[in-house]
């Protein structure tokens, strides 16, 4: 699948398409989907791990309607009661470029330009506060927020989290009463459910597209670090992002945020992606102290595959299993181990260990859920805390000194605290590049980057920014990289003065 960045901009009345391109099959990418109850119809064991899971707060199943009455309803009360808390949001911002004429002329700046955008975005206070993607807002010099009932307010940016792409605003209704959305508990959607998009598509106003849910459990999207979304097929074009993705009761389950795209144009095709509303909520108690801070377990897993799944005694490959624990973490407290299978959380199933991520990142910190386990042909609940990931051992951010080829750039000691706020995937052990200047030497040769993990120096194995300061200060003239970028392991030979060149790792 490739990506491209979702923007949503307007100028001179002509819009720029906000796509994702999806290429080839979607092989290789997970598609799951999050489910709420099951009934175990396979081996013992699975309807053993079934029924704990129900035990531990699994949901009913839901009745078909089985009247004319019920089938034959009008949306609009639904669209009443969300539409006024959904508002347009234009922004502009101000473009200088740097132009030079000819090799004879100097680079001098050209007049600047104004780059103007449209998005939706989502009341969730009645003090003023705006919840929208944070690609609607990114970059804004100036943002408007125009309410349905055309009440228009100037909003500023108070608090954004690009790795969950979403963005707070604040405007001043000085005193008067504003709409507000409810949000709803998103991990009570189901496949199937109606629900309503609702935003400003191509500028033309307030709409209101209707559709269903197609999934619950969208992974490798690629629009956030968050990689966790509600797809639907309710029309979302460019403008919609931000919107509100509403429930049959009224509440809002989702922000919509990206679409997938088949064509040129950026037109919607009926794939569309919402940000759950239990995300936006943890998004929301982040802005309250002004840094996001989700729960951590201390535990590693990968997903099942058919053969774990049957020599566990499992019916289908659901679940994630446990490889490693930290010593002293939530997860070894509560008596979990390597080998375990976490089946559920709370009674809702672990597809892979994407989805307990998820679950894990939208329940608040000081609280405590239930883990259905199955281990040793037999299945438990196991209590488990949830606590704030601790920034052990010290970060120790450190730039490297001249005299190197990597002078300037920034490294520190991974943690599960920095790895969680750094995002993309991080360990929680090594050491990991931090910041490339523009200036430094190593920005001109692509190695390294931020997010990349040094994992040797000159062939030696490095564990902390100390040895890596130590064997640089004994490398002489040429210098030796092993560096792990996204799983991707490679070797940067520098030697003095300009040399450089990387090679596949071994």
């Amino acid at each position: 699948m490739r990506r491209d960045n979702v923007r949503e901009a307007i100028g001179s009345m002509k819009f720029k398409a906000m796509a994702l391109l999806a290429a080839g099959a979607a092989g290789g990418m997970a598609l799951a989907l999050s489910i709420n109850s099951w009934s175990g119809s396979g081996t013992a064991i699975a309807q053993d791990a079934s029924r704990l899971a129900q035990q531990a707060g699994g949901e009913a199943p839901r009745t078909l309607p089985s009247t004319a009455g019920q089938i034959n309803l009008s949306f609009a009360p639904v669209a009443k009661s969300v539409q006024p808390a959904v508002v347009n949001i234009f922004t502009a911002r101000v473009v200088r470029q740097r132009q030079q004429m000819s090799p004879f002329f100097s680079v001098f700046d050209s007049q600047p330009r104004v780059e103007n955008s449209l998005g939706s975005g989502v009341i969730v206070d009645g003090k003023g506060l705006v919840v929208t993607n944070n690609h609607v807002v990114q970059g804004a010099d100036q943002i408007l927020v125009a309410l349905a009932d055309r009440r228009e307010y100037p909003a500023k940016l108070i608090f954004s989290e690009p790795r969950l792409d979403l963005a707070l605003l604040e405007i001043d209704p000085k005193g008067a009463q504003l709409p507000v959305a409810r949000l709803g508990d998103s991990d009570r959607s189901q496949v199937g459910d109606l629900v309503l998009a609702i935003g400003n598509p191509f500028g033309v106003g307030q709409t209101v597209t209707q559709g269903i849910v197609s999934a619950t459990a969208r992974t490798g999207i690629g629009v956030s670090d968050a990689q966790f979304f509600i797809q639907t097929d309710a029309s979302i074009n460019q403008g919609n992002s931000g919107g509100a993705l509403a429930a049959m009761n009224g509440e809002v389950i989702g922000i919509n945020s990206a679409i997938l795209t088949g064509g040129r144009d950026g037109g919607s095709i009926g794939l569309g992606f919402a940000i759950p509303s239990n995300m936006v909520k943890i998004f929301l108690r982040g802005a309250s102290t002004g840094k996001l801070v989700t729960a951590w377990i201390g535990a590693e897993g990968e997903a099942l595959t058919g053969d774990t799944a049957g020599r566990a005694g499992l019916d289908r490959p659901s679940g994630m299993l446990v490889t490693g624990v930290s010593p002293g973490s939530p997860a070894a407290l509560a008596g979990l181990r390597p080998g375990d299978i976490v089946y559920a959380i709370d009674g809702k199933e672990v597809l892979d260990p994407s989805s307990l991520r998820y679950q894990i990142a939208t329940q608040p910190v000081g609280e405590s859920v239930t883990l259905t386990v199955v281990r040793g042909g037999s299945a438990t609940n196991l209590k488990l805390d949830l606590v704030a990931p601790p920034e052990s051992p010290a970060r120790q951010l450190t730039q490297i000194p001249n005299g190197n080829i990597l002078a300037g750039v920034s490294i520190a000691n991974l943690s599960p605290a920095l790895a969680q706020e750094l995002g993309a995937g991080l360990p929680e052990r090594g050491v990991v590049v931090v910041r490339v200047p523009q200036q430094a030497p190593a920005a001109r040769t692509g190695f390294p980057r931020p997010g990349d993990i040094v994992e040797s120096v000159n062939g030696q194995r490095v564990a902390s920014v100390g040895d890596v300061s130590q064997a640089l200060k004994a490398s002489g003239n040429q210098t030796l990289f092993g560096i792990n970028r996204g799983g991707q392991r490679v070797e940067c030979l520098f030697q003095a003065p300009s040399s450089f060149r990387c090679r596949a790792a071994a």
